[in-house]
């Protein structure tokens, strides 16, 4: 009889434990469907793009919370905590391809107002464009330097920690877009530079970004992609002391680097 005693005690506590083991996953699984659930709830680009997926991964939620109060009811619990995650998740998905999606819409429409401005730009002749277009390139170029005529865009261009072009870039890419036209031979190397705020790896990836952001505009108007040629340089080479707005100003900034009128183009820094 003791011996059933002490094995009847063995079990009890087996079981204690056990249902200890599945509370404790149960609340584990809650904890992360609500965390999941207050990450989009809270999000307005979420509820705008998916709002019934943000309604089902609540009603799934208050499900499990519910249900965590009775006992034995573990694997339930867990069950419709996961619906509630995955329905975030999904949620969360949705918005991202709405968002994209509403930055391709807006990409295309400023590509053809580009290509429209560039055909109502054409002047009398081809000889007094030319004219007119190297003048104003020359007006744009910043110096004259061993790497060749360099003409410098500003960090104005961008906004902050972005590498999509605003709007107001457009008439200066479509000065450098008719000189190249109106001069097939000649190649650039665009070059992308950022101030040292921030992380190094960061900053040359940024770099990079806005200078391919120029040479993909370049392309959807008309330029031969083999005639271009992106660097980032991130951080290196600044024109000004990082130590003030104004100097890092400056270094925040894409230079476009004009080969001689036989195409040859200086190396890459």
């Amino acid at each position: 009889m003791m011996r059933s005693k002490s094995m009847a005690a063995l079990a009890l506590l087996a079981l204690v434990g056990l249902q200890g083991c599945v509370s404790q996953r149960s609340e584990s699984s809650l904890d992360e469907a609500n965390a999941a659930f207050q990450k989009v709830k809270d999000n307005s680009e979420v509820l705008r793009s998916a709002p019934r997926d943000v309604i089902r991964a609540g009603e799934s939620l208050g499900r499990a919370e519910r249900l965590s109060g009775y006992l034995g009811s573990g694997a339930d619990v867990r069950h419709y905590a996961y619906l509630s995650q995955r329905y975030s998740e999904i949620a969360g998905e949705h918005a991202k391809l709405a968002a994209n999606q509403a930055r391709l819409t807006k990409l295309e429409m400023e590509r053809q107002r580009l290509q429209l401005a560039l055909r109502e730009a054409k002047l009398a002749s081809v000889q007094q464009q030319g004219k007119w277009v190297e003048s104003q390139i020359a007006a744009l170029a910043s110096e004259q330097t061993d790497r060749g005529l360099v003409m410098t865009l500003g960090d104005v261009l961008f906004d902050t920690g972005q590498a999509d072009l605003k709007n107001s870039a457009s008439r200066t890419v479509l000065k450098l877009v008719q000189f190249l036209q109106l001069n097939p031979r000649r190649v650039v190397r665009i070059e992308g530079y950022t101030d040292s705020t921030g992380n190094p790896q960061d900053n040359l990836r940024l770099s990079r970004d806005r200078a391919q952001s120029v040479a993909d505009m370049l392309v959807d108007l008309g330029i031969n992609d083999k005639r271009i040629q992106v660097e980032g340089y991130g951080d290196q080479y600044p024109l000004e002391a990082n130590a003030s707005e104004r100097g890092r100003a400056q270094n925040r900034r894409v230079e476009i680097v004009f080969s001689d009128e036989k195409g040859k183009l200086a190396a890459p820094r």
